[in-house]
C-alpha cells in the first residue's frame, strides 16, 4: 500500500511544516514573551500595579485564546492578505499561527513568574532596582527553564496547528493530509502523515525535556 505514496512530496510537506513551526514559535515568543511579562508586572501586588492595564491586556488575550483555531484561520484571511500577501501556503499560516499561540505562551509565561519566589522580587526593590532591571537581570534568569518548558508546549501545540491549516490550503502535513489522504481517499498518505506528526512532536517533546533537565542541573 505504501507503494503509491509519493515520498518527495511527504519531505516536501514535512519540511513545511517545520517551516511554519519554527517561525511561528519565533515570533510567538517575541510577542508572547512581552505581553506575559507584563501581565505579571501589572498584576494586583506587583512593581507596575495597574488594575486597568491587567484587566485590558488580560481581556484581549483571553479573547484571542477563546476563538477556535479554525474560526481563526479563516476570519485572518484578509489579514494574513495585507501583511504576508498571502493567505496560503507556509506564508499565510504564519500570522493566524502566532495569533493563537502568543496569547497561549503569553499566560503561561504570567503563570512561571507568578510561581517564583517572592523573596526575588521584594530584593530587587530594597536595593532600588528598576521594574526593567527586576525582569532582565532577576525574573527572567530565575524563570529560564519555566519559560523554556512553556517553549516545548507550545512548539507541540503549534505542530497540531500547522496541521490544522490544512483544511484551508496551509501547506504542509495538513494539507496533503487533506487533499490526498481525505479528499482522494489515499489512506496511506493519512497514515504517513499522521506518523510523521506524531514523532515531530514526540521528538520536540524529548528534546525539550533533555534541554530543561540540562538547564536545571547548572
Amino acid at each position: 500500500m505504501m507503494a503509491n505514496v509519493d515520498w518527495w512530496m511527504i519531505g516536501a510537506a514535512t519540511i513545511d511544516t517545520l517551516l511554519m513551526t519554527g517561525f511561528s514559535l519565533l515570533f510567538t515568543v517575541l510577542i508572547g514573551l512581552p505581553v506575559g511579562v507584563l501581565l505579571f508586572l501589572s498584576s494586583p501586588g506587583q512593581a507596575m500595579d495597574n488594575r486597568a492595564v491587567y484587566q485590558t491586556v488580560a481581556f484581549i488575550v483571553n479573547v484571542m485564546r477563546s476563538v477556535p483555531f479554525l474560526i481563526l484561520l479563516i476570519v485572518m484571511i484578509p489579514f494574513s492578505r495585507l501583511v504576508v500577501g498571502t493567505a496560503l501556503g507556509v506564508q499565510g499560516s504564519i500570522p493566524p499561527l502566532v495569533a493563537s499561540a502568543a496569547p497561549f505562551f503569553a499566560r503561561l509565561v504570567e503563570n512561571v513568574l507568578r510561581e517564583l519566589d517572592p523573596g526575588v522580587n521584594e530584593a530587587c526593590r530594597a536595593m532600588g532596582a528598576t521594574s526593567r532591571q527586576t525582569v532582565l537581570w532577576a525574573l527572567l534568569p530565575e524563570a529560564t527553564t519555566g519559560i523554556l518548558a512553556a517553549i516545548v508546549v507550545t512548539a507541540i501545540t503549534l505542530v497540531g496547528y500547522s496541521a490544522m491549516s490544512g483544511v484551508i490550503g496551509g501547506g504542509g502535513l495538513g494539507d496533503l493530509a487533506v487533499r490526498y489522504g481525505y479528499q482522494r481517499y489515499q489512506g496511506d498518505v493519512m497514515v504517513v502523515t499522521v506518523v510523521i506528526l506524531v514523532v515531530m512532536v514526540q521528538v520536540f517533546q524529548v528534546l525539550g525535556d533533555r534541554w530543561v533537565a540540562k538547564l536545571n542541573r547548572r
